[in-house]
């Protein structure tokens, strides 16, 4: 095989990512941010947010023009602000779903642009490439004077951060010797720039945003350094006080400052849509507004208490979702009411809660009950009715029967019904043994020791039992110990005004198609996680019908297309016409919002196109992980973070580290740490949340599986045999000096049997191996790139 042909192979076996979409985020250095490009040189524009079918243009017009165009282009920072779950806020306050229900309001077809940088947005609004800015900027007197800014949309201070261990942020005068991390292009430098001068030793470090860029990183990073303080808006740190306390917040650094949307200087007529558009959003609701449904109309917000939880509510694939919080969300739709969603911590009652007045309704599967009723509640008619089942680990004599649970154990979550089923059955005449866990432990950590085999069974309700036992082989779901239970949401004991039109509201939305969609999505098990993965496998036809556009796509992103075969039968079964009932579409389930961002907006039904959408999304999150993360393990990822997002993959990574776990492999690493998500001991403490994280680790095995058998039925190709690949990363696989000289077909083998040649022959001159490279793996790696000629 000719080198040429060798290093095409090379490229997609490997995986390697290629740089240069954003700028490094420089930590341990202290050099100065890049020049920004003059204004007649826009800067560089994020081109996978760019829909494939649209050219990027330049208008300097105001809203007239983009009518005649017919679309507005939104223009982001690269990390987006919006990236968490929200815990206490009105949704659609959200940049994001403000700016595109700002499109659907002007009857124009968004686009988004992102940028790394707030300045280097501002440029591309000045230069015409973009029309609005989106996002957490603060109004100056110069921007002001250079652009249209709207109203406000919210306030905020400059905040002093750093990690728990770091200086008094409380009392700036007492710092000295401190380095001033801040991001360049935005406010924050300038404010940096001034404490220099009033800090002793203390210098100011710029950087930019990069694709792999989160909070949490920040947070991580200034907990390393412990002489490194940071400036952050109050807004982000009110978010990061939601779930982290590994930090400390001191004093303000600027007085109260705006943050607004920008446009082009000259845009009265934009700027005036904009700002009426944000007064019907923006609404502040008295904190002692009454919740009857007339005060609630009058305000035009409705409150909606909640856990975050599996069926309540929770972000999948960056978006949000729930069976309580959709049909509350449809509700709200129904009557023209913004909603807030407040997430209770999951050690208090949701009783409580709605008692004292923080929401209007609560809801999250909670079981009707007479118990229940007397704590001061009243309840809706049912919008669901779900039986208990019994779970146990499989290794264990199977429960096929009431009787097969004599001489068993049932743990039990305490101050739940269960307890009561439970007892049920002991009167019934079943000898079971019955055991509560502690009230600290959770109904889903419950789920995880019975996987683990450190109990012996447990009750659980019955879509729990078989979403279970569908996606971890070591769960077995048992017999039902129950009748179907009915299960409603809660408001005030009085509220009857509340009470009849959420009545209402449910009665309709039962009787639509709707509603049986949403049971089967959130409470039965996914048809394709049980699927039987070698149906397809026929040795000597095409793996699939779609081969060839796989072939194309796998190609231009670097991947083996049989990976995304096999990707393709788990999402799809290949049916180009699959949309799920959350939205995702075509073979491979690319999710609406991110079909947008990836520049591929919906619908994606035919063939081509869906796979090129997938396949372009896969790569943008293989290329949002470190370098020195294994390459075999960045296509774990990449398929883990495609299946529940990459917010969950990273919360996991974290995680993992706090677990004494590898956060750079997947196997029985990171993917433990995704299970151990679904427990609010630890989803608590994460970014975005719960995750139902036996799903993306069956994901990620099914996949693995498919791929290996693929592999083995196409003999005349060389496959990726992830399995037996030594971690090269790119600081240990590296070009050699150039010039060189190739020894191609020779091995120098040290005396312990280790590879210990400096260098070995590629297709573009030498590669330099590790001297901790087995002599077989260092042979698989040589046979991949030159393969045997016949």
């Amino acid at each position: 095989m000719a080198p040429q042909n060798s290093k095409q192979l090379l490229l997609p076996l490997l995986m390697l990512v290629l740089s240069g979409l954003f700028l490094g985020f420089e930590w341990n250095s202290s050099k100065p941010a890049p020049p920004e490009p003059s204004p007649e040189t826009p800067p560089e524009e994020f081109k996978r947010e760019s829909d494939t079918r649209f050219e990027n243009y330049n208008e300097s017009g105001d809203l007239s023009a983009l009518r005649k165009r017919g679309t507005i282009r939104f223009v982001t920072l690269a990390s987006s602000e919006d990236d968490l779950l929200p815990r206490a806020m009105i949704v659609s306050r959200l940049h994001y779903q403000l700016a595109k229900d700002l499109a659907r309001q002007l009857k124009l077809t968004p686009h988004w642009i992102a940028a790394a940088s707030p300045e280097k947005a501002l440029q591309l609004i000045k230069s015409g490439r973009a029309d609005v800015f989106t996002g957490n900027l603060a109004k100056t007197k110069e921007r002001a004077q250079n652009f249209d800014l709207s109203d406000a949309i919210s306030t905020s201070h400059q905040q002093l951060v750093t990690g728990k261990d770091g200086p008094d942020v409380n009392h700036p005068d007492k710092l000295k010797d401190v380095i001033i991390s801040v991001m360049a292009g935005s406010t924050y430098a300038a404010t940096a720039n001034a404490l220099q001068k009033k800090i002793p030793g203390s210098k100011v470090e710029m950087r930019e945003l990069r694709k792999d860029d989160t909070v949490d990183r920040l947070v991580d990073n200034i907990n390393r350094r412990k002489n490194v303080v940071t400036i952050v808006d109050s807004t982000i740190i009110d978010g990061l006080k939601s779930y982290r306390n590994d930090f400390k917040a001191g004093v303000f650094v600027s007085d109260e400052e705006d943050i607004v949307w920008a446009m082009r200087k000259g845009s009265p007529e934009l700027k005036l849509r904009i700002n009426n558009f944000l007064t019907t959003k923006l609404i502040d609701v008295p904190l002692d507004r009454p919740s009857d449904w007339g005060a609630i109309k009058k305000s035009g917000l409705i409150r909606f208490l909640t856990y975050n939880g599996p069926t309540s509510y929770f972000m999948w694939k960056g978006t949000l979702m729930g069976f309580d919080y959709d049909l509350a969300k449809a509700f709200a739709e129904k009557h023209d009411l913004e909603m807030e969603v407040i997430v209770v911590p999951y050690d208090q009652q949701l009783i409580e809660w709605l008692k004292e007045g923080r929401g209007d309704f609560a809801g999250a599967s909670i079981t009707i009950t007479d118990k229940r009723k007397a704590q001061g509640v009243a309840f809706t008619i049912p919008y669901i009715e779900m039986g208990e089942q019994i779970l146990s680990n499989g290794s264990k004599p199977a429960i096929k029967s009431l009787q097969d649970l004599n001489g068993r154990t049932l743990t039990l979550r305490a101050f739940s019904v269960f307890e009561e089923i439970a007892k049920s059955l002991q009167k019934s005449g079943i000898q079971v043994k019955i055991e509560l866990a502690d009230p600290q432990v959770s109904y889903e950590q419950i789920i995880n020791m019975v996987a683990e085999g450190e109990v012996d069974a447990t009750i659980v309700d019955a879509s729990a039992a078989e979403i279970g036992a569908a996606l971890r082989d070591e769960l077995v779901a048992g017999p039902l110990v129950s009748d179907p239970l009915p299960q409603g949401w809660m408001v005030t004991k009085d509220n009857h005004s509340l009470q009849k039109k959420l009545d209402e509201f449910i009665k309709e939305f039962k009787a639509s198609k709707k509603y049986e969609k949403k049971v089967n999505y959130y409470f039965k098990p996914n048809k394709q996680a049980g699927k039987k993965l070698m149906s397809r496998i026929i040795p000597g036809e095409d793996l699939s019908p779609y081969d060839k556009l796989a072939k194309k796509s796998a190609r231009a992103y670097e991947f083996d297309w049989r990976l995304i075969v096999a990707q393709m039968w788990q999402e799809s079964s290949f049916d180009p016409k699959a949309e799920s009932p959350v939205g995702a579409q075509g073979l491979l389930q690319v999710m609406p919002r991110t079909a947008e961002e990836v520049g591929y907006p919906p619908p994606l039904f035919e063939p081509g196109r869906g796979i090129e959408a997938g396949v372009k999304y896969l790569r943008w999150i293989r290329d949002r992980f470190d370098e020195d993360i294994a390459l075999e393990n960045q296509v774990w990822f990449s398929l883990a973070a495609y299946n529940a997002g990459i917010g969950h993959l990273y919360d996991a990574q974290r995680l993992a580290k706090t677990l004494e776990l590898n956060p750079n492999i997947w196997f029985d690493n990171v993917e433990k740490a995704m299970l151990k998500l679904s427990e609010p001991r630890y989803f608590n403490k994460a970014r975005y949340g719960y995750v139902r994280g036996a799903e993306p680790v069956q994901y990620v095995r099914n996949i693995s599986k498919l791929y290996r058998a693929y592999t083995a039925i196409t003999p005349g190709e060389i496959a990726l045999r992830l399995r037996y690949l030594p971690d090269f990363t790119r600081a240990q696989v590296k070009p050699s000096r150039k010039g060189h000289p190739c020894q191609h077909g020779h091995w120098n083998l040290s005396a312990g049997g280790h590879f210990n040649l400096p260098h070995r022959c590629g297709p573009n001159g030498p590669w330099t191996y590790p001297t901790n490279v087995t002599t077989e793996s260092a042979k698989l790696v040589d046979q991949l790139i030159y393969p045997p000629r016949p």
